[in-house]
């Protein structure tokens, strides 16, 4: 009797559990500010037959499969506690995405190959990095909020700049764990500070050095957008 007991105790205390994504986003919203809303998402295992899940928007050709918003939109982001609850209550396993800019962090992507290559490099430079998000297709370095001149005069003194280098700005989103896309689950390869007010975030002068070079001494040349 009370092994049956035992169990569904534990039954009710599973039940009770707060889903991961939630978490998530309430850590983002309520404790570091950074506004946020649920991404579109994947089909439902078998939306699609025998096929690979894809995006669940109407674009049978999504490039970024269940990695973007589509409804709430992007200006729906907001930090309030009510909402990102309500929100997740309907869709508990929705991805996390991050509206970018303004008083939110920025982002630099680049492929993953690359990404790697570029950590190394500012490692051994001793240069202190922010949060890094890692799918396997692509690394993003979060970095402080950046305006579109500050990051045209950064560039424009650059004699290249691959075009798989991408920039997450004022009017951008990203991705954030514990999300589930098209190509694969999103974590952190440098996770923020346990406990910390707010992360930490570099200038993006700071590291587009050496994430240009990556990109560029990539297998393809870096001259490939990957998502």
């Amino acid at each position: 009797m009370r092994e049956i007991l035992g169990r569904r105790r534990g039954l009710r205390f599973r039940r009770k559990r707060r889903p991961a994504h939630l978490d998530a986003a309430l850590l983002c919203a309520t404790e570091w500010r950074w506004p946020v809303l649920p991404g579109v998402g994947l089909e439902p295992a078998g939306g699609r037959g025998d096929r690979e899940r894809g995006c669940a928007c109407p674009d049978p050709d999504c490039v970024v499969p269940g990695a973007h918003p589509f409804d709430p939109g992007l200006l729906a982001a907001t930090t309030d506690e009510r909402m990102v609850r309500w929100w997740w209550a309907n869709r508990p396993d929705a991805p996390v995405m991050l509206a970018t800019g303004g008083r939110a962090p920025c982002a630099v992507s680049l492929p993953a190959i690359a990404g790697a290559r570029a950590l190394s490099v500012l490692d051994r430079m001793e240069m202190r990095l922010g949060p890094v998000v890692a799918t396997p297709t692509r690394w993003s370095l979060l970095v402080a909020p950046y305006t579109l001149e500050q990051l045209g005069e950064l560039l424009y003194v650059k004699d290249c700049v691959p075009s798989s280098l991408r920039f997450h700005g004022e009017g951008g989103y990203l991705v954030l764990p514990p999300s589930e896309t098209g190509t694969g689950q999103v974590r952190w390869e440098r996770a923020p500070l346990a406990g910390s007010a707010s992360p930490w975030l570099p200038d993006v002068e700071a590291v587009v050095d050496a994430l240009v070079e990556a990109s560029t001494s990539a297998p393809d040349g870096g001259s490939r957008l990957r998502y």
